[in-house]
């Protein structure tokens, strides 16, 4: 790992979310479930959809599943979760968008010398994808650790994995700051004891300890995250 900006103050990682945060991938989550509300002869609503930003595919499909008024056995529900994930796939394939600011922000950070982590509820499989996207259009690999959702004993709005990925950089919760678009990103990191920047996109947050909210990474430096992170008791309002 390399040696922090002294510039940074206390701050030794930053520790990124994917969906929604560094790239515009939320959104196809969002048209896989809707095609699958079709294909079980419903329509999915924007409230509903709402709520699964962030969560697990067994919440998500809850989520759908009792907007839709539909009782679905277990094997069901596995076999809705493998065709969400099926189709999301053939969608990030596609291809997937920075989020604003989102890419110079990622080069910012590296240059500074601050360790990173990406924190996702994507399965690896999936991340994956991602992952060689960012990596090719960089021209590095941006992140010293990945955890992805299927590799944690619990997925966010639990800590676990951003205590994983702290365990892996070998920082403590007091050097760090996590980035998130969605409320489980961001109940996430405050139970793990991290400043948290906060940055929706689909789904609105609530004000928290420890919380910044923010309407995108849009010309925010390093400087900019290092005044965050030393600013973290201050109570800041959904921007």
């Amino acid at each position: 790992m390399s040696d922090p900006n002294p510039a940074v103050g206390d701050l030794r990682a930053v520790l990124f979310d994917m969906d929604g945060t560094l790239v515009d991938t939320e959104q196809f989550w969002g048209v896989a479930m809707s095609e699958l509300a079709a294909r079980l002869g419903g329509r999915m609503s924007a409230e509903a959809r709402s709520r699964t930003v962030g969560t697990s595919m067994p919440v998500a499909m809850a989520i759908l599943h009792a907007d839709l008024g539909l009782t679905r056995t277990d094997e069901e529900t596995h076999a809705d979760a493998r065709w969400v994930t099926e189709r999301t796939a053939q969608l990030l394939a596609g291809g997937a968008e920075w989020r604003p600011g989102a890419r110079e922000l990622v080069v910012a950070v590296r240059d500074a010398g601050l360790a990173t982590a990406l924190v996702t509820t994507t399965p690896r499989r999936l991340a994956e994808i991602v992952l060689g996207a960012i990596g090719a259009d960089l021209g590095i690999d941006p992140f010293d650790v990945t955890v992805c959702g299927d590799e944690v004993p619990a997925r966010k709005p639990d800590p676990a994995p951003y205590r994983q990925a702290m365990a892996a950089l070998g920082v403590g919760a007091g050097e760090c700051l996590v980035i998130e678009d969605s409320q489980a990103g961001i109940s996430a990191g405050l139970a793990a004891g991290t400043a948290v920047l906060g940055v929706p996109a689909e789904q609105s947050v609530q004000p928290a300890p420890g919380l910044t909210v923010l309407d995108s990474l849009l010309g925010l430096d390093v400087a900019g995250l290092a005044a965050l992170h030393a600013g973290r008791d201050l109570l800041t309002a959904d921007a």
